[in-house]
């Protein structure tokens, strides 16, 4: 009997893209050649995986899910809205949210195993793959502890609990009791999703985007031939109206249209303090390439696959 060495699984499962236990067995069947096994899995429908993940997944779902201890969120893109609405991807999407709960980062949920089957999360995609038909991608999540702070979350064109086209966590601190900081908590939540902002505070803006905003603002009031002590002013005009745009705290609240976000966090009982929040845009900065389609496109209707 062939000696089905690690290396022999790594090299048939970089080359077919299907899950571990399903390449050794294709070793096991065909005395361990590479070549055979390749249309041993693509018999068995599960090679296909290797071509369809390298096809643009810029559709899909942002998933939160929530324990007492934590509450995460994740994107998880399919190649057509029409998959992201089908129930067995809302399954999938589900499964690595409920795994999401135990990981930090998206290189340790790949490691992990999705409850009641014994797989790990990445062999789970590569198996759904196969099963779908479309290529599925795990492209990014978040974990906030719901133990330290009060979380609330917010869904966006919601398909399903917990699914939809965009998601926020935000995290608050206060003295108020959890109903109300659910109900403010929620609200905020709300606002992130319509403004998207780049920061909680002005102190928190990312230097680099700052610096990028003072030179453009700067070159802009120059160009406008005005004296030098006009262009200091429009250039600190434009510098608040580019906080009250961007920053969180300084925004207009979307509920009521008039007041800053600050003045409503200040206005309760007991001050709220937003330490944290999160906001996940589905496709947010994906660039899906027409000739790649086309190709990809062209490709299936010659293979047939």
């Amino acid at each position: 009997m062939t000696n089905i060495t690690a290396s022999l699984v790594k090299e048939l499962r970089d080359k077919t893209g299907a899950g571990m236990m399903d390449c050794k067995n294709a070793l096991n069947e065909n005395n361990g050649d590479i070549e055979s096994s390749i249309d041993w899995l693509r018999t068995k429908g599960l090679a296909k995986a290797a071509k369809k993940s390298g096809r643009t997944a810029s559709e899909g779902l942002i998933v939160i899910t929530s324990s007492n201890d934590y509450t995460s969120i994740l994107e998880v893109n399919s190649e057509t809205d029409f998959v992201a609405r089908n129930e067995t991807f809302q399954e999938v999407a589900r499964n690595i949210g409920n795994s999401s709960l135990l990981s930090d980062d998206i290189d340790s949920l790949n490691t992990l195993k999705i409850s009641e089957k014994d797989i790990s999360v990445k062999d789970y995609i590569t198996e759904m793959i196969a099963s779908i038909g479309e290529n599925i991608n795990l492209r990014r999540m978040r974990r906030l502890n719901t133990s330290d702070e009060n979380i609330s979350s917010y869904i966006h064109g919601q398909v399903s609990d917990g699914l939809g086209k965009i998601g926020v966590l935000v995290s608050l601190k206060s003295e108020l009791d959890k109903d109300t900081l659910d109900n403010i908590g929620k609200k905020i939540a709300m606002h992130i999703a319509a403004t998207n902002p780049i920061s909680i505070s002005i102190d928190d803006i990312p230097p680099d985007i700052l610096e990028r905003e003072k030179n453009i603002l700067i070159e802009e009031a120059k160009d406008s031939g005005k004296p030098e002590e006009i262009i200091e002013k429009m250039i600190g005009g434009r510098l608040n109206k580019y906080y009250q745009e961007s920053v969180l705290l300084e925004q207009t609240f979307v509920i009521d249209g008039e007041s800053k976000v600050s003045e409503i966090l200040n206005s309760l009982d007991s001050p709220i303090e937003i330490t944290n929040f999160v906001r996940f845009e589905l496709g947010e900065g994906i660039e899906k390439s027409n000739e790649e389609d086309f190709a990809s496109e062209v490709d299936s209707m010659i293979t047939g696959n």
